[in-house]
């Protein structure tokens, strides 16, 4: 089953949507200046420089120094937006970010595009599989991964609206629309998209469809899921998931990431310290992907609906009185 029996098909990708939205956001706040490494078309912030052009910087492809000069301005009191894709963001400017601007806890904010193996064709270089881990893991930086355009828009103005660094992981290519325009996306939040008293799924980013369509599936057998998009991944809503998983006694968590590092083992963690219950995490299983389309490699890595299906199927199975 597809999440596209349901959903509208988005018309522009995460990234796109992000960057038309920092566009109108510039017209409001005119302090940030935006920084990028030589693909402001790809990420789409070339927008920015064309109606800012005094505001807007290309550094080349740099990442390190990107990051570093972005250092220096906002050191300097400056908002500074830095943009270019996820695995050169969080593997060669990772010291500068670490420790020139999270540990002085600068007001640098990041839009990473390609998350995960979103980047697909684009093959393992551009595939950022590790950068959730990264990112969450360093003091002071936050993490956003909103699953559509709406969300993606929402996310700059809720970047903005606190101090210091954050992270939002966007996508390649448009998946669907899954928000209303009136939604809103704070830190620390969650939406719970379907319900059920069966089993917990949580996701974030692009898997969110795969796990709304596995919700579906598992209905019609007659398993009821929670689903829960996990947009914000640091600071993320312990609430709701912990209230989740008393109500259903049971978790998956799917995820475009590898599965060491990643959401699952917070979650799993989470869990084992306040309420154990039976439990999957799926994502890359320490290996590197593949070029190819985007279907065929959420499916061959084990993140696609029919495996968070038989996924949710298992952990109700051992769960106390299970089959």
């Amino acid at each position: 089953m597809s999440a596209a029996t349901a959903l509208k098909p988005a018309t522009v990708p995460t990234r796109r949507a992000f960057s038309d939205a920092l566009v109108e956001y510039g017209r409001k706040n005119t302090e940030f200046w935006v920084l990028e490494s030589d693909i402001g078309t790809s990420t789409y912030t070339y927008l920015f420089g064309e109606e800012f052009p005094e505001r807007y910087f290309n550094l080349g492809i740099a990442e390190m120094g990107t990051f570093a000069t972005a250092a220096g301005i906002a050191s300097n009191g400056r908002p500074v937006l830095c943009a270019g894709y996820g695995v050169f963001i969080t593997m060669r400017a990772v010291e500068a970010i670490r420790s020139f601007i999270c540990y002085p806890n600068l007001n640098v904010k990041i839009l990473s595009s390609h998350g995960g193996i979103t980047a697909a064709i684009d093959g393992v270089t551009h595939q950022a599989t590790e950068d959730i881990g990264t990112m969450s893991q360093i003091p002071n930086m936050r993490v956003l991964c909103p699953s559509d355009p709406v969300a993606a828009r929402r996310c700059v103005e809720t970047s903005f609206s606190v101090e210091g660094p954050v992270f939002n992981r966007l996508m390649r290519d448009p998946l669907y629309e899954l928000y209303g325009e009136d939604e809103r996306f704070p830190f620390g939040g969650s939406k719970l998209l379907r319900e059920g008293d069966d089993v917990t799924i949580v996701s974030y980013g692009d898997i969110v469809f795969e796990a709304i369509a596995a919700a579906d599936e598992l209905a019609a057998a007659g398993i009821g899921a929670d689903v829960i998009d996990l947009y914000s991944i640091k600071p993320y809503d312990r609430e709701a998931v912990i209230r989740s998983v008393r109500k259903t006694g049971a978790l998956v968590v799917a995820e475009n990431h590898q599965a060491k590092n990643g959401v699952g083992y917070e979650l799993a963690h989470l869990c084992l310290t306040e309420h154990p219950v039976p439990f999957a995490g799926l994502g890359l299983l320490d290996t590197f992907a593949e070029s190819g389309s985007y279907p065929q490699l959420i499916e061959k890595y084990g993140i696609s609906a029919r495996h968070i299906v038989e996924a949710a199927q298992n952990v109700t199975k051992t769960k106390p009185g299970g089959e």
